[in-house]
Order: C-alpha cells, then structure tokens, then sequence
C-alpha cells in the first residue's frame, strides 16, 4: 500500500498512457503490478476529509476525459444514506492521497464543509441510468455471452440426434420386417382355416297337418 500514498494522484492522472506503454506488446493484462490498484478497491466509496478533519463527502465516480486521462472525480455530499445527497466534481489536483493504517485516505485540505455545500451541482452530460435500464443491460449482456454456448449446446444435441437415429436405423428396418412377416403369416392361416358354409336343411312336413273335412250327405226333408 506505500505505493499508493506516493503515487496515487499521478497514477491516476497517466496511468492508461504508461499502460498502454508498457504493454504495447499485449492485449490482456493477466495481474495487478505493484505499481497499480483498483479504484473500485481503494478509490471508489472512499470517504473524503475536509479542511476541519471531518468526513465531507465520498468518492462515487472518476472523470475520465477523451485520452483515458482521470481529471477529477465526482463526489456525493450532504443528504442522509444516500437520499437528497447533491454530487459535486472535484479536480484531481484538489485532492489528497495519504496512506493511513493500510488504508487510503483521501481529502480537500483547502475546502470546508460549508465551502463545498456552496459548491455548484455537477452537471452529467447524460442522465444517469435508470435501474430499468441497468437490468436491461445486464440481460442483454448475459444472452451475449451465452449465446455461443447455447449454440454449441443446440449444435451437439442436433448431432447426438442424428447419430442416435442412424444407430437405430437397421434395428427399425428390422422391426419393420418382423412385423410385416407376422402380418403375411396371420393372413396365410386365416385363410387356410376359412368354415364351410352349412347346408341348407330338408324339406319336412310340418308335425300335425291339418286334413280336409269329408263333405256330408244333406238330410232329406219328411213327407
């Protein structure tokens, strides 16, 4: 950390120049030299100190202009846990990098309370991002990033498929045979065992037929 209380203002104000120097030769950069920090570690959400000692504000955002140059930062002061709290954009030459107890400490040795409560709002070019917009962001980024893999994934289930389906192509074909055989075979027997039509029955006479009546002989009338 000793580096950061000697060299922490310069490094921020030419740190992407002397990085880019320094590995012209890379792309990636695959550790943290001794010579380098985080901001998100030791500079953003750092507490600032005023001309009285006293804890005036906190660290919330760099100003980076268009060389990758830090030349201030943006600090959020008043309010009470983060509500109505005014952002104020401090010059880098202002502030004050001291290593204390292993920690950064940072302060406005020349600006008091009262001083930076005056101090005009900072104006951002573009409003800040909604939590909508930040969520929307995060899944856009979160379907960039697996988009290859599902790829890939659709990819290795289309061949697993294919294959499995020219595995299972001459036991389907076979299934296939077996079933028309059986079907050839139940058809041969059915029509070998066809039943003989019965034969019509005899003409009989019917059980108790009924005879014609004998015809009588009138009665002559008496004299």
């Amino acid at each position: 950390m000793k580096h950061l209380s000697l060299l922490a203002a310069g490094l921020l104000a030419a740190a992407p120049l002397a990085a880019s120097l320094a590995r012209a030769d890379t792309t990636f950069v695959p550790a943290q030299s001794e010579s380098e920090y985080l901001a998100k570690d030791h500079l953003i959400g750092a507490k600032v100190h005023g001309a009285e000692g006293t804890i005036v504000g906190d660290v919330e955002d760099l100003i980076v202009n268009d060389q990758n140059q830090v030349v201030g930062v943006v600090m959020g002061t008043g309010g009470y846990l983060g509500w109505s709290e005014k952002k104020v954009g401090v010059s880098l030459d202002s502030l004050k990098f001291e290593e204390k107890d292993g920690t950064m400490f940072v302060s406005l040795p020349d600006l008091t309370k009262a001083t930076i409560d005056s101090a005009p709002e900072f104006q951002r070019k573009k409003p800040a991002k909604s939590l909508f917009d930040r969520a929307k962001e995060k899944v856009d980024e979160f379907s960039d990033k697996s988009k290859p893999q599902i790829d890939d994934a659709k990819q290795k289930a289309q061949e697993a498929l294919d294959a499995a389906k020219k595995a299972a192509g001459p036991a389907l074909e076979k299934a296939k045979e077996a079933v028309s055989g059986a079907i050839d075979s139940a058809k041969e027997a059915v029509g070998t065992t066809t039943p003989t039509a019965p034969a019509p029955p005899a003409d009989t006479p019917p059980a108790n037929p009924t005879l014609p009546a004998e015809p009588t002989t009138p009665t002559p009338p008496a004299p």
